[in-house]
């Protein structure tokens, strides 16, 4: 394991079960993070961090539906009670409804349930930790984003982002995106940054494996944000450009 700058820092990773949250969690954890890898499904979920602690890394199963309120709770305790604060939350935990549903067919259970999920499980994740955040400087803030959820990119009929079509899931991207944003603002003279990221097109059972990155490729941009300095940026949405640095996405 790495005993870099980031050794003894405490992470939680949701949706981490598999795929990208995984992988970040796998990530987070060779920096000698403590990483709590937060899942809907227990046996998944201790398979997965059993599977990460064999590989040397400090990976605890942390019970947790984000759209809960009670798990939401007791993970947040448990955090507290076996670390004391938090340095790193990924808001990794995500749904996809309506990967072939048309936008004038969308709606009721579709929108309910991906806005659950996508936008107040990480609203609600974000408020349970912030006193744990507000003990860590820097702390660091990072949600999962999507050019989809890009009203500049949406609006613009010549890009492939406005003929997606997925009323739901690009809204309720939208809409977090906002709320890094604030969160950013209202967190910026305590010491906690607060970033989107998009991975990039990644092959996950969210998409039923269509995209064109692998996993791997996937988690570089979202643990590169999740381990900023203290000089690093806030309240920004982030992809990697052409040439492999990081490089904005149009709000």
């Amino acid at each position: 394991m790495n005993a870099g700058a980031h050794a003894g820092e405490v992470a939680v990773v949701t949706g981490a079960n598999k795929g990208l949250g995984r992988e970040i969690a796998r990530r987070l954890a060779q920096e000698g993070m403590v990483v709590h890898l937060g899942a809907r499904d227990e046996e998944r979920g201790r398979a997965a961090a059993e599977e990460l602690r064999g590989d040397g890394g400090d990976v605890r199963f942390l019970q947790l539906d984000v759209t809960d309120q009670d798990q939401v709770d007791a993970a947040e305790a448990r955090v507290e009670a076996k670390n004391g604060r938090l340095d790193v939350l990924v808001n990794n935990a995500g749904t996809l409804l309506e990967l072939d549903t048309p936008v004038t067919e969308a709606g009721g259970d579709q929108l309910r349930d991906t806005y659950e999920v996508n936008l107040f499980g990480a609203i609600a994740l974000t408020r349970a930790f912030v006193p744990l955040l507000r003990r860590s400087a820097p702390a660091r803030v990072v949600n999962m984003s999507t050019p989809l959820g890009s009203m500049s990119l949406a609006g613009d009929p010549e890009t492939h982002f406005s003929k997606m079509g997925l009323l739901a899931y690009s809204s309720s991207k939208a809409a977090l995106n906002c709320t890094t944003v604030l969160y950013a603002n209202a967190l910026r003279d305590k010491g906690v940054l607060v970033n989107s990221a998009w991975p990039g097109f990644v092959a996950t059972d969210l998409n039923r494996q269509r995209g064109s990155l692998t996993i791997e490729q996937g988690a570089e941009l979202p643990v590169e944000l999740a381990l900023l300095g203290s000089n690093g940026p806030t309240g920004g949405f982030f992809m990697r450009g052409e040439d492999g640095t990081r490089t904005s996405v149009p709000w």
